[in-house]
């Protein structure tokens, strides 16, 4: 490990009861080759340079995950499994407080499977330039912004546009701090983690390029899609 890198940990969220993947069981613990979508999120922070992993569920799924997960497949730098929140940054928050120490907090969802190692080396060069950053890919498609009947109101320049991914990247202290401003703020609608520290510091988030293979696995659709991308992978290392 390098000596001159700073302290890095990643809360990894596994919550959601995906609601539209129409299936009783959560999205992050359905079988993907055989394994938990949750299992390659945590194999790829796992074999990185972090050094402690917090994991964030669901109150009724922690001894599930504990065992079935963490034991099962020898996750040891998962240092505490915690119960989510309402809201998605509540679920962070929670995450947050448990992480204890470090220099970084990389935050990343548990329902994508597909993070790679490059990914967080550009990521950690960045939030060092920076303080805080997110993996995005500009978009492909022409987006349009609507009013509330449906009806096209603006044409952004597509090439300005980006979709946002994770893992979401801060300095610890200063994601910690704004979670703590906007906790239990009503008039805003937040959607991701970049949009905490904005909306607390009036700071503009950096945006690094990802991948679109960084899929979140939210509808049927998404596990075909994800098969295909693990069939890939394993064909390109054998």
């Amino acid at each position: 490990m390098d000596k001159n890198r700073k302290k890095c940990s990643a809360v990894i969220l596994a919550a959601g009861v995906g609601k539209r993947m129409n299936s009783k069981i959560p999205k992050q613990f359905m079988e993907l080759g055989g394994k938990p979508v949750l299992y390659y999120a945590l194999k790829a922070f796992q074999d990185s340079f972090m050094e402690e992993l917090v994991l964030v569920t669901g109150a009724d799924e922690i001894e599930f995950c504990k065992k079935e997960i963490v034991e099962k497949y020898g996750f040891h730098k998962v240092k505490e499994i915690v119960a989510g929140g309402k809201e998605r940054y509540h679920s962070v928050y929670e995450g947050l407080k448990a992480v204890g120490d470090a220099d970084y907090v990389f935050i990343h969802d548990g329902a994508r499977p597909f993070v790679e190692s490059d990914m967080l080396e550009r990521a950690y060069e960045e939030v060092e330039r920076n303080s805080a950053c997110v993996i995005a890919v500009k978009a492909k498609d022409t987006v349009k912004i609507a009013d509330k009947d449906g009806f096209v109101q603006t044409t952004p320049d597509r090439s300005l546009v980006w979709q946002v991914q994770t893992p979401q990247v801060f300095e610890y202290k200063k994601i910690k701090e704004a979670h703590e401003i906007v906790m239990g703020r009503e008039d805003i609608n937040i959607t991701d983690d970049a949009m905490v520290y904005e909306t607390a510091f009036g700071k503009p988030v950096k945006l690094v390029e990802g991948s679109y293979e960084n899929i979140k696995i939210t509808t049927p659709e998404d596990m075909e899609i994800a098969d295909v991308f693990l069939k890939k992978r394993i064909n390109s290392s054998n």
